[in-house]
């Protein structure tokens, strides 16, 4: 076998994401309290659109729970059983979050058709002094994680169920005018049901990056081909091969590859040179590279037909380019 290195130099191995531990803790204690009152209105006063608001923003407590629980366990160090320490468990947190949401959106829909049967009259006036301080709520819990929300999946989850629910909770605003101005019941129940499928449209995308996530697909925005020219114009790099890429949490990316170069070990400045375009140009912050002298290391899977024949073209591609 050619002598190759194992190398990631040029990067430190902490990542840690940023800290929302405050903003999350915030977030939970205002909606909490605007859960209760909320609730209570609905049942006092009889109206399914405040219940189903309440019981929205309730599992978005719960969501919000979990995306806390997910972000501090992604802090913790590595250890010999956890070589990257917890970060997946921000990925099982987007999941659990958008399951939530389903859940909810199932119950609250279930109740609003049963509703239209014999719907009640809720007073107009109280659904809007209720629904307009939810509003407020939600947007400042929104704008808390504003800041985080294109680097994280976790915390744009947390960010884009607080915005949703603002929304929705102006949609409540206007339904109470109308049943004011026209005492129409069937409109309560008619608005669960367009909450019910503002939940699902919000959360069909968390859902689906959540899954492609922890099934380890090649994060969004990051073009596996564009990688490998990348890496195979370096200078000296005859062939790239067996590169892979995965999210190691919702804000965090690895790259493994290895590099035929036929000249010699390229050095610590070419691998650092290497570790700075990855991340820079990709954002890929994590970079292992295996450097080999020829052609034909046995490395199980990696020298397959099809990839070996496609990376060499790019390759043949980068170096074209360069001349």
């Amino acid at each position: 076998m050619a002598p190759h290195s194992h190398s990631h130099a040029g990067h430190a191995h902490a990542h840690a994401p940023a800290d929302f531990g405050r903003a999350f803790a915030i977030g939970i204690a205002l909606n909490l309290v605007f859960v209760a009152v909320e609730a209570t209105a609905g049942l006092v006063f009889d109206s399914m659109a405040l219940l189903a608001d309440a019981g929205h923003n309730f599992s978005d407590v719960l969501g919000l729970a979990v995306a806390w629980v997910g972000a501090g366990l992604a802090k913790r160090p590595p250890s010999r059983r956890f070589t990257y320490g917890l970060r997946g468990s921000t990925i099982l947190a987007s999941l659990g979050n958008a399951l939530l949401l389903l859940v909810a959106l199932g119950a609250i829909a279930w109740e609003a058709l049963e509703r239209f049967a014999d719907p009640p009259t809720p007073p107009g006036q109280v659904m809007m002094l209720v629904a307009a301080a939810g509003v407020a709520v939600n947007l400042a819990t929104a704008m808390l994680f504003a800041s985080g929300r294109k680097r994280d999946l976790n915390i744009r989850g947390a960010y884009l169920h607080m915005a949703a629910d603002a929304g929705v909770s102006a949609g409540v605003v206007v339904a109470g005018l109308a049943i004011l101005l026209t005492g129409a019941a069937w409109i309560d129940p008619a608005l669960s049901l367009v909450i019910a499928a503002i939940i699902f449209w919000n959360t069909w995308g968390l859902l689906k990056q959540s899954v492609l996530m922890f099934l380890g697909a090649v994060p969004e925005g990051i073009e596996p081909e564009e990688v490998e020219t990348a890496l195979a114009a370096l200078p000296g790099v005859a062939t790239v091969h067996d590169l892979h890429i995965w999210p190691m949490g919702t804000s965090d990316t690895m790259m493994t590859a290895h590099l035929v170069v036929a000249g010699g070990h390229p050095g610590n400045a070419f691998l650092a040179e290497a570790q700075r375009l990855m991340h820079d140009r990709f954002g890929i912050g994590h970079v292992t590279l295996q450097i080999e002298l020829e052609q034909g290391v046995d490395c199980g899977d990696c020298s397959a037909p099809d990839q070996r024949q496609r990376v060499t073209g790019a390759a043949r591609a980068a170096r074209a380019r360069t001349r």
